[in-house]
């Protein structure tokens, strides 16, 4: 992952940043928006997002409703969580690097800034075995696939297989263009013919999709 250079706090709530403030102590540059029409994550490639759960609208299992329109351009933490008002594993798979929990210490909140800044996840220990487990099993299981995910998966070209693999780790556009010597405009142009070829209708469905047939992947340069 890219230098990080600010980190950008959605903070949506009346009440004051505290966490931005901490995160000033250690010498990390911030900022606050009170707003999501003032983000600019298309502009922000250097930066990492922390969206607070406490004021957003949110999804079925707790994640604030713009973390998946976001996920493409920068990365992304969420805090100031109430316990037990989210799904931890959906916003792990989902690809959020990070929870920070309103009830924990300093100290822990501290680390887990520092961690994430670092390209760390910063998850409980038993989630991120129990979902690697999961992964494991899959591969090793043998599960014969469909016939329509035989057709996908031959429609997919070696630089689209690649593609896949580079946005299930979590690289942006720029990253990938970068990684393969090629435009933004071309790994977009991929992106979309990924889209379509896999019935995906955004970066979350073909994250799933590259899951839960990651074990038949033989990728291409």
């Amino acid at each position: 992952m890219s230098r990080i250079d600010e980190l950008v706090f959605l903070h949506q709530d009346s009440t004051s940043c505290h966490l931005a403030v901490l995160a000033e102590s250690i010498g990390l540059k911030t900022r606050v928006v009170k707003q999501v029409a003032d983000l600019e994550p298309e502009r922000d490639h250097n930066c990492f997002y922390l969206i607070a759960q406490k004021g957003a609208a949110l999804d079925s299992k707790g994640v604030p409703l713009i973390v998946a329109r976001l996920l493409p351009h920068v990365p992304i933490a969420l805090y100031q969580i109430e316990r037990g008002s989210l799904d931890p594993e959906s916003a792990l798979l989902l690809g959020v690097r990070g929870l920070l929990f309103a009830d924990q210490r300093m100290d822990l909140l501290l680390t887990g800034l520092r961690k994430m800044v670092n390209d760390e996840l910063w998850f409980d220990r038993p989630l991120i075995s129990k979902v690697f487990r999961r992964l494991v099993n899959r591969q090793d299981s043998g599960v014969e696939l469909t016939q329509d995910t035989v057709t996908m998966l031959q429609m997919l070209t070696g630089r689209e297989r690649t593609v896949i693999q580079l946005v299930s780790s979590g690289a942006r556009n720029k990253e990938i263009a970068d990684k393969l010597c090629i435009s933004e405009h071309t790994v977009k142009a991929h992106i979309s013919s990924i889209f379509r070829k896999t019935q995906s209708r955004n970066r979350v469905e073909l994250l799933r999709w590259s899951q839960a047939n990651a074990c038949h992947f033989e990728i291409c340069s």
